[in-house]
């Protein structure tokens, strides 16, 4: 048995006065490295789990114990969160910075997780820096336990399929540098992309620079400006910044350098536009094989960085029957719009002539539109996939605002536990207090940041949940972030916001800008009770749906638009509130959720972890004793 399979054990057993003995346990011993992938055909770094890319999926049934011990290879901390995953009084084991220490360099971690109370498909993804734009996530899938009833037949096979918008650039590199791409091109000719070697190769010739300098505007389109500037143009590496004419072989040559993703963000640049979308991990021709006349199901999660996706295949319809935990009516669509962040699951049937189909993937509400595909293979294929890509919806919002709308919870099947899922009649439920939520861009010393209520976050020196444990002061405040929009400008603060447990509250989020948004609650899921155009006021409320609305941890939010939600705080805990629009959460689009009791029974919220890290201000703080 490895070293590290035991000090997952050790863990465990230290641990388990928490664990009910009752509930089966299941470890998993992961090593996280970097290694070149290249999905979209270049070479860059990624982020593998066990060599893997992308990570392993995780198996388990309501309740399980999860005892996940995570060696940090890499050269940077690093930290894994689970999305959708409740963590039920146990916010020390969320694994974002706001309530988990990172895993220093060299050094491992054992996460100690139950699903308690949970079923469904979720994943999880690295959510410190920029790592998630480099791989290191993976499945989740929640079983039902064996007694508990499933309102559909076993399904011939369950496969995870992991769709996002994928980066060609590194989301970071070692030596701080970047590397140089460009166009070439004549008078008359449409520009070709030019090969880094042969830029390189031109430049070790010290080519002269004819033309000038200039670098990416707003929209990421290469200026050029001070036309005449002569000089030596360095093959390799330059700031990123800066881009260069030069006379290479009778072409003029535009080279010029982008740096690495989270240096473009901490620049206070924004990120272009995605160069493609992957598929489990690949550019195109992701697989997945059936056998005529059977059902599969598929778990759809977009793990991407900020655009929506459509997934479709030819020739084919699909069957909706879950979203997150939620078991939903079972409605057929030829196509589905997932938002960053979500995750569904339906049924295809192979029910066409037997051969390969097309599985399609494109962006929506973008221009362009990317696309990318794969196959459905049949066993008996007869040849490949043939005639157009079948096409998909782009920039139309109603479509999607409609589909969402058509999504309800299933009341009579049955959830984790044996009661049916509408037992629960949220809609009789009074709330207690209206919490309004409105997102901005704008500028904080010249860079760019995004805000929430006008607070653009910034990570304090001590993740918030310890600092609250030990009650160490000036690491936060409660109440740094209003729970309204006042329309002053952007300002930067660790954003805390108080609520009370047991309450039972309603957050509206209100989206004036042109582009969609989608927001993720960790510990807890919500009924999205309404969306809509336009503004929000209390008159919207006579649209809501208080009967079936889907029950899930993640929402879109249309362009000019709002989506109003109601939640149960019933999981105390300091709990991260985001967008899934990652460089967006990077630059300040979250905040954090303090749900507080001052009890100090196992009822309301667990102890910290015997193993728990301990960093910044609460270094070398002691968590509790072992017996």
């Amino acid at each position: 048995m490895s070293e590290r399979i035991m000090q997952a054990l050790l863990c465990f057993v230290l641990y388990f006065s928490i664990v009910v003995a009752d509930d089966p346990y299941r470890f998993f011993d992961w090593n996280v490295t970097y290694a070149t992938i290249y999905p979209l055909g270049t070479p860059q770094q990624g982020i593998l789990i066990n060599g893997q890319f992308p990570g392993p999926d995780i198996h388990s049934v309501t309740n399980d114990n999860l005892i996940i011990n995570v060696y940090n290879s890499l050269d940077v901390p690093f930290l894994l969160s689970w999305n959708g995953i409740q963590n039920r009084r146990n916010s020390f084991e969320d694994g974002v910075y706001g309530t988990t220490c990172p895993i220093p360099p060299g050094k491992n971690f054992t996460y100690i997780l139950q699903v308690k109370d949970q079923i469904g498909s979720f994943y999880y993804f690295p959510s410190l820096a920029f790592h998630k734009a480099a791989g290191g996530f993976g499945g989740i899938r929640i079983l039902s336990r064996p007694l508990i009833p499933v309102p559909f037949p076993q399904p011939a096979e369950d496969y995870t399929v992991l769709i996002g918008d994928w980066y060609k650039s590194n989301h970071t590199s070692n030596d701080g540098l970047a590397r140089g791409i460009g166009l070439v091109c004549e008078v008359g000719q449409v520009p070709r992309s030019l090969d880094e070697d042969e830029l390189c190769e031109g430049g070790r010739s010290n080519v002269g620079v004819s033309g000038g300098y200039g670098g990416l505007n707003k929209g990421g389109q290469l200026v050029v400006q001070n036309l005449g500037a002569v000089g030596l143009v360095n093959c390799g590496f330059v700031s990123h910044e800066w881009a260069f004419l030069v006379w290479l072989n009778g072409f003029v040559v535009v080279a010029w350098v982008t740096r690495d993703l989270q240096q473009m963000l901490d620049s206070g640049h924004k990120l272009p536009s995605p160069d493609g979308i992957l598929i489990n991990g690949r550019g195109s021709g992701a697989t997945f094989n059936v056998q005529q006349g059977k059902t599969y199901r598929l778990r759809i999660s977009n793990v991407g960085l900020q655009n929506s996706l459509n997934f479709r295949i030819q020739g084919h319809k699909m069957v909706i029957v879950e979203v997150e935990g939620t078991h939903t009516l079972q409605t057929t669509f030829s196509s589905l719009d997932v938002h960053v962040g979500q995750s569904y699951s339906v049924l295809v049937t192979a029910d066409q002539p037997g051969q390969d189909y097309y599985v399609v993937v494109s962006s929506r509400f973008t221009n362009p539109v990317l696309t990318t595909t794969g196959i459905l293979r049949y066993a008996n294929s007869a040849g490949s996939a043939s005639g157009p890509i079948p096409g998909g919806p782009t920039i139309q919002i109603d479509w999607s605002l409609n589909q969402a709308r058509a999504i309800r919870t299933n009341l009579t099947a049955s959830g984790p536990r044996p009661n049916p899922q509408g037992s629960y009649h949220y809609g009789m439920i009074n709330t207690t207090k209206t919490i309004r939520l409105q997102n901005s861009p704008g500028q904080v010393n010249g860079k760019q940041r995004y805000a929430i209520n006008s607070v653009s976050f910034i990570p304090a020196d001590t993740p918030l949940k310890l600092a609250d444990y030990f009650n160490i002061g000036g690491v936060f405040r409660v109440g740094s972030i209003s729970g309204s929009p006042y329309g002053g400008g952007i300002y930067q603060d660790t954003a805390v916001m108080g609520a009370d447990y047991r309450s039972f509250v309603e957050i509206v989020f209100e989206n004036p800008e042109d582009i969609i948004q989608s927001y993720h609650l960790d510990g807890y899921s919500f009924f999205v009770v309404g969306m809509d155009g336009g503004t929000w006021s209390e008159a919207s409320r006579s649209q809501y749906n208080l009967r079936d609305a889907l029950f899930r941890s993640t929402t879109q939010v249309y362009p000019n638009s709002w989506t109003a939600i109601w939640i149960a705080l019933d999981n105390v805990g300091m709990w991260n509130l985001r967008s899934e629009f990652w460089a967006r959460q990077y630059l300040g689009q979250q905040f954090y959720l303090r749900i507080y009791t001052p009890s100090t029974s196992l009822r309301d919220e667990y102890p910290i972890p015997k193993n728990a890290l301990t960093c910044g201000r609460a270094a070398g703080r002691r968590t509790r004793p072992l017996v």
